[in-house]
């Protein structure tokens, strides 16, 4: 058996069966001898050797290998027992280890089949028995002989550890030199009858297929399975496979002599490739035997698995051209074997899917489900190995036996609140006790702790609880798989918190721990299972189309071997040519679509090759022994073109494999060579590389796309580092395929020393669409611009820091143009294909790395800020109190940058900071890392921002995430998204955040629970999907068998509902209820085999469906409501929403957001009892919804009262009473509305949330106010032409204020309600920096409204970051009143009351259609008019003063005309209604609003009256059904005002009188505070305001510093209207007064009443000395009003 040991660490072998030619074995003594001649005639021979034309193998850099001196030698074993025996014959499992050794020892031990190899790394010898590869080239037996030089290099499936060598690199891996540089050459020695001839190798690129390696039916029955797993136990075989140093390929050229072989290469030994006895092998005359010198054997290259010393055996592509006959015979030889057992990395002996492809009875290959062909057997990139032994190692941390990091249950979320020893603290508590009929009901504290509460129930069971642990309790929620935390105290849980809520008792189980269900517990077999990332990938669905074949690439390989064959054997080569070239296509088509320039010219050369006269072929000289000599120059037969083309186009695809298995991955045989390393930042060369061409294009781009061409940037920290450069625009071509062709050379000017180690190298392909072509995926859009048609991210370099080199393949995944069949929707609903982009980097002479600089720890920097001068102290303050880094300049950045060590002390600037650094080049690196290794930590949140794209460098954000391991697991639930997202911004697979999230979720099943969705739902995100992958495989692998169990059934009911939901969409209406019924069905046959916790919430677990009360909602995505029996009996009925159709991406973080700002209110003692429901994403526009209880819209609350009942100011209180009849449940209900609206004004005005409407708001029967559906948000307004329907700042209208008020009139209610709302506000704003640093994480989420950073300006613009507390509280004060007056919000409520009741008509005449008319009329009744015209205008005061018009009205059939008063919103109103019932072009136009200046003015009303009388006119004389609907009947229908206008406006006329001094009372609330030399005197609220007459009155506050004889320190408020208790929150500023002058000044307060009809009167005020103030702080007071005087 000749044996092939390159430095790559693959042994190939090749034997022929030795039988026919066998004499007799040789022993020691004459092995030995036969070395020492061989030795000597190979000294001799290589002088001839030199001077002849070699068999040239080169790299990629074509740089001959070194010629050494020093020979190799190898580990001889001689047999000792010549006994037959069959393997068949033999029970493997009585077999002693002794009988076994000796057994295996016995060269006749054998079976006649062909030797296999396993192609991929082995896990276990049993697995390693399975797969095998077919000696890719040879087909047949070995050939007579060799001639001409060959250009091919022989490919290798395994590296070596060591090399003496650093070589060329594609993905950056070079590993370090041994201390032990082996200098031998490796011959190649293949049987021969006459001489032994050799030649050196040079390094080969590895051989690794992206997807499946050819598989081969495996000839190994289970018996010999079971004999190969005894096998790796015996110490014969430890003993032969020790592995060895590896030796180093010496010379490029050698001279092949006398090959023969024996026709009968199938007939081996099956125990040959073991290797366990490779010098029983029969003598063999005129072989000459290599001399060889013996090594010390060198410690720590032991293969870690006796099956990593298995030989692998592979053809030569060499060798399969070289049969050959001589006189009608084949030649047989054979040679002395050597046992070169070799060292393997146990990184790469890890098999990624998990699973092998089975064979099938009848011999075919069956692929594992839901994997990829190409991913049948995968060899791991060595960046994924390192990953899985990183996770490995992170797994052991947490032993099963840990019950602190394994309860196999879930905790009860906990939230820290403040002020929880308030008013009512106390709470009643049921518990469940095993052996009691009857729940313990007793009543305690919410600030007790759980165990507390344990040992008062334990009290009602055991007498003496000293006896019993309490430890060993714990409460479970009823209805819930959740257990309270025993450390905390009972309030701070949500659930504690949900139920004081919603008022509900607060139910619980006492268990003990054996008792609680804890089926997602890691066991002991878990933790003993390896980690493996594909293995439980399969069950995933895939959002991309994975890459399929119809044949392994084995039986590829296999055809295009029988098709050459053919070939060259018959006479008519024409066809079987093109079966040839058919079997490449296949190969091609099987690597992704992958033509490589070499596989084109080869199939064009063959082409033209077979329509040339075939030559005779040479004659060989004859004899046993002897070969004839040619020159091997570029084919093995250089007088049959043919063959010469086909040698080509072998050599062109196997390079095309080796091309693409390498691709992604660090090839080993770049850490084979000698190349000498240079540190990055020395290195001066330009950054450049060939973008060659983009495979896989499909046919329906090139209907659709013209041009295409690429953007290459260049980016560090989230910015390009240098201009971004564009290829040219070129078209596709054809081949096999169709490609995009550019073969372009890209220099960036910017040197490699310059270079940040995580620079990214980005290329977007772009298509520049064709003009003529009809067939564009949007062909309704102007076609002008070029479209985005993908991106992919290059890190420049590796994870071991080596630059990249070599060709790679790429992969841009982009969305599917293709338009799915009318009427139906793809299951997945949207699928991502994938093109290669193959882009050529540069190969140099010398490996790059980049190296880390070293900082001198030793060294701390101290600088005290009060060292510094007031100006430049004042000015850096002035820079750490902003909110972000956003609004820094150059120069703030760079002063701040100089300035760091002074900033020590306000830890919370860092990441200003490090955003201010001047760069990120290696040079600076040292000072930034001193800075970071002397900073104080960071609060967990904080160093968030540390996450972002900004901050790529590994040692900050490994820092950050050492900072943020401090978070709780609460905390880390809330802020998962984030983390998530935050991924992207790693540049390496392997990255301290990946282990930190992967951590704690084997700490805790919530966020596992959590992250599993996440991480399953971004699979979807194109550039990215690929490391969610792998990581979903860790957490997959690590969780645990009843985790991941329950996870996939989780997985699978989301598909089934799925399902259900695009039925019923796509049902007819009337058919709608009979398709839900049907199709549930099948969700409850899984329900029968399995109870499923929901995905929502994973502490409630379903058992079954309660069918008839599942049901759809009438909206337009059509969603379900599914209804699901609750496994735990004493829990309720589960209720959730299934959606299809839409993203819930959007709506998750903005009740993310809304949860986050609910706890930080809750931790500041602000209950503002907010209804937080759970939304969850399980996939690409669909998901799932929690449903609140007992809520209805307001619009279905509105319609109750009428298509108008939004313009009504009391359907939501009486609704509210209509659930709280009693006046205690109603006044709860009203607070709880109050404090509920005000939570939601806040947040939705702080998030932009827009596109509010009473169908999207929700009102609980407990008065809890909340609102769903965010479609959007960050203030991109949902538009009504080309208006924003969202006019006012957030929903606030009259009814809302009516419940808050407690009635019409404004109450010290609804100041609680505005205090409410600013301190909210408030506390937002100092937290400005988190919610921006949140948000601007999942800008890489691809959230349509969520895209980059100026998408975040809205919320920085709302929370006001600069303003002071007080500036802020007249800021919301000013929109609240804004909302409240908002008309647009009443009438956008109107339109979606109106576009639900289009469909079945105008409301009845019992419905009011017109805000102003309590009914509908219609001409039937009134009579038609025949004339109507504005008649005049008249000046009303109601309060504030405006102007009515006299509309003159002359009916049918009446003599007298009549009048009506009409206000100008009156007539708008009227237009309005009829714009949403009648096209724009049947009505006339309304005069313009806008007026410059004043608008109640007489110059504004006359103008008025005129364009009023004129659209009158145009009304009336347009269409019938225009001028005679109803709506314009209701308008001019009198009313009981029209009767009575005429006296009111008489008693405007009567004279005004004068105020008259009576009663006086109220209070008014103040704050004083002085900065800056200004005094500020900020008016908040009146309460109980007193008037003589009993009217409302409206107040303003009028005030003056005295004294003040000029009156020059007046200063006053707005007016009031109609109200005894006013809010004002505005700021009175009085400038240029020193604390001295104020100190002898007096504050004059007073309120006055502003009337329209006399004059104003006073209410009340106050005098105030502020020497009694305490200037130096805020002074925040209610003060008596009295009958003071006033100026």
């Amino acid at each position: 058996m000749a044996q092939i040991s390159s430095n790559n660490g693959f042994k190939q072998c090749s034997s022929s069966h030795l039988e026919p030619t066998r004499t007799n074995d040789v022993d020691k003594e004459e092995a030995l001898q036969m070395e020492a001649e061989a030795l000597a005639k190979l000294q001799k021979d290589r002088q001839v050797t030199d001077n002849q034309p070699g068999f040239e193998l080169s790299s990629s850099t074509r740089q001959k290998a070194q010629v050494y001196n020093k020979q190799d030698y190898d580990l001889m074993v001689f047999p000792e027992s010549d006994t037959q025996k069959r393997v068949v014959d033999i029970d493997v499992e009585k077999l002693t280890q002794a009988e076994l050794e000796k057994l295996l020892l016995d060269d006749s031990f054998e079976t006649r089949k062909t030797p296999v190899m396993p192609v991929t790394p082995v896990l276990s010898p049993s697995f390693s028995a399975q797969l095998y590869l077919r000696p890719p080239v040879q087909r047949g037996q070995w050939p007579t002989g060799l001639s001409g030089p060959s250009t091919y290099t022989l490919p290798s499936i395994y590296q070596s550890t060591y090399s003496s060598k650093q070589t060329a690199f594609q993905n950056g891996f070079n590993p370090r030199m041994p201390t032990f540089p082996s200098t031998e050459p490796l011959y190649l020695s293949l049987p021969g009858q006459s001489s032994y001839f050799s030649y050196p190798l040079t390094p080969a690129t590895p051989f690794y297929p992206q997807g499946s390696l050819p598989t081969c039916r495996p000839v190994v029955s289970p018996d010999m399975a079971k004999l190969f797993d005894k096998i790796a136990s015996t110490s014969a075989f430890l003993k032969n496979g020790k592995a060895r140093t590896d030796l180093e390929i010496a010379n490029s050229k050698a001279t092949i002599s006398n090959l023969q072989v024996s026709p009968k290469s199938e007939d081996i030994s099956k125990f040959d490739w073991l290797d366990l006895d490779p010098l029983s092998k029969p003598k063999v005359d005129n072989v000459e035997v290599l001399d060889y010198e013996e090594e010390k054997n060198v410690p720590g290259l032991l293969a870690e698995d006796p099956w990593d010393a298995v030989l692998l055996e592979e053809r030569s592509l060499a060798s399969c051209h070289l049969e050959r006959k001589v006189n009608g015979k084949s030649l047989s030889g054979a040679v002395v074997t050597r046992s070169q057992s070799l060292n393997i990395r146990t990184t790469q002996l890890t098999k990624v899917q998990g699973q092998i492809a089975q064979k099938d009875p009848n011999g075919t290959s069956s692929l594992p489900t839901g994997s990829s062909l190409l991913q049948e057997i995968e060899v791991q990139n060595e960046e994924v190995a390192a990953f899985c032994q990183s996770i490995t190692k992170l797994k052991t941390n947490f032993p099963h036996t840990d019950h602190c990091t394994n309860p196999g249950y879930l905790l009860s979320p906990v939230t820290v609140q403040r002020n929880i020893c308030g008013e009512n603290t106390s709470v009643k508590v049921s518990i469940e006790i095993e052996g009691f009929q009857l729940p313990v009901t007793f009543t305690c504290d919410v600030s007790s702790t759980v165990e507390i509460i344990i040992m008062q129930a334990l009290c009602w069971v055991h007498d003496d609880l000293n006896e019993v642990d309490v430890g060993s309790y714990v409460l479970k929620v009823c209805g819930q798989e959740e257990v309270l935390q025993n450390n905390h105290c009972l309030g701070s849980h949500e659930h504690i918190q949900n139920c004081r809520k919603w008022d509900t008792e607060i139910k619980l189980q006492l268990l003990t721990l054996g008792a609680m269900c804890q089926n997602l517990a890691r066991t002991a077999e878990d933790d003993e299972t390896p980690v493996d990332l594909n293995k439980y990938l399969h069950q995933i669905e895939k959002p991309y189309k994975e890459v399929m074949t119809r044949h392994p690439i084995e039986e590829l390989l296999d055809s295009y071997h029988n098709q050459v064959d053919l070939a060259l054997r018959i006479e008519n080569q024409h066809r079987a040519v093109d079966q040839v070239i058919r079997a490449v296509r296949k190969i091609c088509s099987a690597l992704d679509g992958v033509e490589t320039p070499a596989i084109t010219e080869s199939v064009k050369k063959l082409k033209r090759a077979v329509n040339l006269p075939r030559s005779k072929s040479a004659d060989v000289t004859s004899g046993k022994g002897e070969t004839s000599k040619s020159s091997i120059g570029g084919s093995l037969n250089p007088e049959n073109p043919v063959q010469v083309s086909i040698d080509q186009l072998t050599a062109a695809i196997y390079d095309l494999l080796r091309l693409h298995g390498n691709s992604g991955r660090s090839p080993m045989d770049c850490a084979q060579s000698n190349k000498n390393i240079k540190e990055a930042w020395t290195t001066a060369e330009q950054l450049q590389f060939t973008i060659f061409a983009a495979h896989g294009i499909s046919s329906n781009w090139v209907s659709t796309y013209e041009k295409y061409y690429l953007i290459c940037s260049l980016s560090h920290n989230g910015k390009d580092l240098f201009k971004p450069i564009q290829s040219k625009k070129v078209g596709t071509y054809k081949n096999f395929f169709y490609l995009i062709k550019w073969d372009e050379l890209i220099i960036f000017p910017i040197q490699i020393s310059q270079l940040p180690l995580e620079s990214l190298l980005h290329l977007t392909l772009f298509g520049i669409l064709n003009q003529s072509s009809g067939s564009s995926p949007d062909s309704n859009k102007q076609r002008k611009g070029p479209e985005v048609l993908g991106k992919v991210s290059l890190p420049l370099f590796d994870f071991k820091r080596f630059l990249t080199c070599g060709t790679k393949l790429l992969y841009l995944w982009t969305s599917s143009h293709i338009t799915p069949i009318p009427g139906t929707i793809s299951k997945k609903g949207y699928v991502m294909e994938r093109i290669v982009l193959q882009v050529d980097f540069p190969s140099p002479t010398f490996d790059i790395i980049y190296t880390t600089p070293q900082v001198d720890r030793s060294i701390v920097q101290d600088h005290n800020l009060e060292t510094l001068e007031n100006d430049i102290k004042g000015k850096l303050l002035d820079i750490l109190h902003k909110d972000s880094s956003l609004g820094l300049s150059k120069e703030d950045k760079a002063f701040l940058w100089e300035k760091r060590y002074y900033c020590l002390k306000h830890p919370n600037c860092l990441p200003k900071i490090l955003a201010s650094a001047p760069n990120w080049k290696w040079v600076n690196l040292a000072k930034i890392y001193s800075l970071l290794q002397q900073w104080p930590p960071l609060h967990p949140l904080t160093a968030l921002e540390l996450l972002d794209s900004k901050f790529a460098d590994q040692e900050v954000r490994s820092q950050a995430v050492t900072w943020i391991e401090a978070i709780s697991d609460d905390e880390l639930t809330d802020l998962l998204p984030q983390f998530v997202q935050a991924l992207k911004y790693e540049i390496y697979l392997n990255s301290s955040l990946v282990r930190f999230l992967l951590s704690r979720a084997l700490e805790n099943i919530q966020i596992a629970h959590s992250l599993y969705w996440l991480l399953k739902d971004a699979l979807h995100d194109a550039q990215f999907g690929a490391r969610y992958e792998h990581v979903l495989g860790a957490l997959l692998s690590v969780g645990g068998k009843g985790l991941r169990e329950e996870l996939l059934k989780q997985t699978k009911l989301v598909q089934l509902l799925g399902g259900v939901a695009e039925k019923v969409k796509q049902a007819s209406g009337s058919a709608r209820q009979v398709v839900l019924q049907r199709s549930m069905e099948r969700v409850q046959s899984f329900f029968l085999r399995n109870k499923c916790r929901l995905p929502l919430n994973p502490s409630l677990v379903a058992k079954e469906l309660n069918i008839k009360s599942c049901s759809f909602f009438s909206s337009n995505a059509v969603p379900l409501k599914v209804t699901m029996v609750n496994a735990d009996p004493m829990g309720e009925e589960i209720n959730v929403m299934f959606k299809v159709g839409e993203d819930l991406r959007q709506d998750m973080l903005a009740l993310q957001m809304i949860k986050i700002m609910d706890k930080i209110w809750l931790k500041e003692g602000l209950d503002l009892r907010m209804v937080i429901f759970k939304c969850l994403s399980t996939g690409r526009d669909r998901g799932m919804v929690e449903l609140v209880p007992a809520s209805d819209t307001l619009r279905k609350i509105q319609v109750e009262y009428g298509v108008t009942g939004s313009f009504k100011d009391k359907p939501l209180a009486e609704w509210l009473r209509k659930y709280n009849p009693s006046e205690e449940e109603y006044e709860k209900a009203s607070e709880n509305f109050i404090y509920s609206c005000a939570g939601c004004c806040v947040a939705t005005y702080v998030l932009g949330i827009c596109d509010r409407h009473n169908d999207n708001i929700m009102l609980r029967s407990t008065g809890h106010m909340f609102h769903i559906d965010f479609g959007k948000f960050l203030g991109h307004a949902q538009m009504f032409g080309s208006f924003k329907r969202d006019r006012a700042p957030f929903v606030l209208t009259s009814d809302m204020a009516y419940v808050i008020n407690g009635g019409e009139k404004p109450t010290i209610r609804f100041q609680l309600f505005v205090d409410l709302c600013c301190q909210a506000y408030n506390l937002i704003r100092k937290q400005t920096n988190l919610f921006l640093n949140l948000l601007s994480l999942m800008i890489p989420s691809g959230l349509p409204e969520l895209t980059n950073i100026q998408d975040l300006k809205y919320v920085r613009d709302a929370l006001q970051p600069q303003t002071t507390d007080a500036e802020a509280t007249i800021f919301f004060t000013r929109l609240i009143e804004s909302s409240l007056g908002s008309i647009a919000t009443k009438f956008n409520f109107f339109i979606h009351n109106l576009a639900q009741l289009r469909f079945s008509g105008l409301p009845s005449n019992d419905e009011p259609i017109l805000s102003f008319s309590p009914k509908t009329y219609s001409f039937r009744q009134d009579g038609r008019i025949k004339e109507v015209s504005v008649f005049t205008y008249h000046k009303k005061y109601n309060p504030d003063k405006h102007y009515v018009y006299v509309v003159r009205i002359l009916r049918e059939g009446q003599l007298e005309p009549s009048f009506v008063f009409r206000t100008f919103d009156e007539f708008q109103e009227l237009h309005n209604k009829l714009s949403i019932i009648f096209p724009l072009w049947k009505l006339p136009g309304f005069p313009n609003r806008m007026v410059l200046g004043r608008t109640h003015i007489k110059d504004v009303a006359a103008k008025r009256k005129i364009e009023l009388n004129s659209y009158l006119q145009s009304l009336m004389s347009a269409s019938m059904d225009v001028a005679e609907c109803d709506l314009v009947c209701t308008f001019f229908h009198p009313l009981l005002r029209d009767e009575k206008a005429e006296g009111i406006a008489r008693s405007a006329d009567v004279c005004p009188f004068s105020p008259t001094p009576g009663q006086i009372g109220g209070s008014v609330k103040l704050s004083v505070s002085y900065r800056n030399g200004t005094l500020f005197i900020m008016v908040m609220h009146i309460k109980d305001l007193v008037t003589e007459d009993g009217a409302d009155p409206n107040p303003y506050v009028k005030t003056y510093l005295l004294p003040d004889p000029h009156k020059t320190s007046k200063r006053k408020t707005k007016i009031s209207r109609k109200t005894r208790n006013p809010t004002f929150n505005e700021m009175l500023v009085y400038n240029g007064y020193s604390k001295e002058t104020l100190r002898q000044r007096e504050l004059q307060l007073s309120v006055l009443s502003a009337e329209s009809l006399r004059e104003n009167f006073f209410l009340g005020g106050i005098t105030l000395p502020l020497k009694d103030f305490n200037l130096s702080k805020e002074t925040v007071k209610w003060y008596q009003l009295t009958a003071a005087t006033y100026l």
